[in-house]
């Protein structure tokens, strides 16, 4: 090859080695980009919220809580399969066999992609029954099925986008998502107040349109995420000789889903519990309701730290894990956690500083709702603190393939300690006894998973 050609010829994707560098640092830069991205995706589902509730009121913001809350469970399983994979990538990186990471690319993308039409079709049809279950108010059950439809046509752009953001940050590249799921975000806020409004040449929509501009801007976004990782030659982009990798290979499904399935239960498990609590918010009413939306959506920012901290951590555990430096994995997990209480403190403290300025923007002239909200926040948010070291210790245990320990602590922390403390202490406590419940079990869940940590097996097990 000529040097002109070689210089005009894109250059390869490039991925950061996690086996290599200081620990904090290298964990810090790989992490911004996830946090960047947990930033821009948290302040437009903030952002949705403030346009439902001024244009649309109280009650279409109930139907996009109680529809979110769905979502998020329905999404459980897919999550795990694709944290398998992500593992299973990051694992073959760290070992240098990328052959292997293609073929968990092709195997997990039809896959992912067979399994959301299907949830798609189902959820649509479904959706009147779903939300029935849940005890959605009267008052926003006929706008919470209509903005629910819609979400449900959108899961196959979601489910694959999402699939291909945490196989690339798996192979130690996070720059690619952030710079494809900021396009997204962008698109999504900008499309709300024009589909719900009706601006333009745009037909107005409502509630509905809400929910288009999330099908919208998915679809764009991994569309030209797949562009993008073709025109810049990906490492895990699949070329025309490598396109029978999409045929699903039976020993990588057969570990991906024995090892994803439990994985995507611990998403279920907090969604399905988020569920009830939602159930029993939904018992006080509408107002109250709302109140909570609105704390759920301040949450989200309190939890970006871990979640990105705890997202750099699993990549970095998974490829020394290939990689067999098992010093590196031990020593990213103390680093993580402690990043972690630093960040997500500092968040925990700004919250209660500007609590009360930023609720008025997502419930104006709503006095009640927002005392309802700051009482919620007060109770709450400081165990996020106690989330974020869960959140770190489950990246690194389940990066060897031991899943069953995570899933078990967050079903005992969740449904034994959350759901059944609000339920016993309901008749005394009231509506009390459900933010008490956030605490409580957020601090059972941090201590037995830094009991299984010190004393469990994970360093043994294994993605096969």
């Amino acid at each position: 090859m000529s040097q002109q050609t070689a210089a005009a010829a894109p250059k390869p994707h490039a991925r950061v080695d996690l086996t290599q560098g200081p620990i904090a640092r290298t964990l810090l830069l790989f992490s911004l980009p996830v946090l960047g991205t947990s930033v821009l995706q948290s302040l437009n589902g903030s952002i949705n919220t403030i346009w439902v509730g001024r244009l649309l009121g109280p009650e279409a913001l109930t139907a996009t809580t109680n529809a979110t809350l769905i979502l998020l469970f329905l999404l459980g399983t897919l999550f795990g399969l694709g944290m398998a994979a992500t593992i299973l990538v990051g694992q073959a990186v760290g070992a240098q066999d990328l052959t292997r990471a293609k073929k968990v690319v092709g195997t997990t993308t039809s896959f992912f992609l067979a399994f959301s039409l299907l949830l798609a079709i189902g959820g649509y049809a479904g959706a009147a029954q779903i939300l029935d279950l849940m005890g959605t108010p009267d008052e926003a059950r006929a706008l919470a099925e209509t903005y629910l439809r819609v979400i449900f046509l959108s899961m196959p752009f979601m489910c694959v986008f999402a699939l291909l953001v945490m196989v690339q940050r798996g192979a130690g590249d996070a720059r690619t998502p952030f710079v494809f799921t900021t396009l997204a975000t962008l698109l999504d806020i900008a499309f709300n107040p024009i589909l719900i409004s009706g601006l333009g040449p745009f037909p107005q929509m409502g509630i509905a349109g809400s929910a288009t501009a999330l099908l919208l801007s998915q679809a764009i976004g991994l569309g030209a995420m797949v562009a993008y990782m073709y025109a810049r030659k990906a490492d895990l982009r699949l070329t025309r000789g490598e396109w029978r990798l999409l045929k699903p290979d039976a020993d990588l499904v057969r570990i991906i889903v024995v090892k994803g399935l439990p994985m995507g239960a611990q998403m279920m498990v907090i969604s399905l519990s988020g569920l009830i609590m939602m159930s029993m918010i939904n018992g006080y009413g509408a107002e109250t309701a709302a109140a909570y939306g609105v704390a759920f959506q301040l949450w989200a920012y309190v939890q970006m730290p871990a979640m990105a901290i705890g997202a750099a951590v699993s990549s970095m555990a998974a490829q020394s894990v290939g990689a067999q430096k098992w010093a590196r994995v031990e020593q990213s997990a103390w680093t993580g956690i402690w990043i972690n209480v630093v960040l997500t403190g500092s968040l925990v403290v700004l919250l209660y500083l500007v609590d009360p300025y930023i609720l008025g923007l997502f419930l104006p002239g709503q006095a009640n709702a927002i005392a309802i909200a700051e009482h919620v926040n007060a109770i709450a948010s400081w165990s996020f603190i106690l989330f974020g070291v869960t959140f770190v210790l489950f990246g690194v245990v389940r990066s060897t393939g031991a899943v069953l320990a995570p899933l078990l602590i967050l079903a005992i922390s969740l449904f034994g300690v959350r759901i059944g403390f609000a339920t016993l202490m309901q008749p005394a406590w009231g509506a009390d006894a459900i933010w008490w419940s956030f605490p409580i079990s957020m601090a059972v869940s941090v201590c037995l998973a830094l009991a299984y940590y010190r004393w469990g097996g994970w360093r043994k097990a294994r993605m096969s």
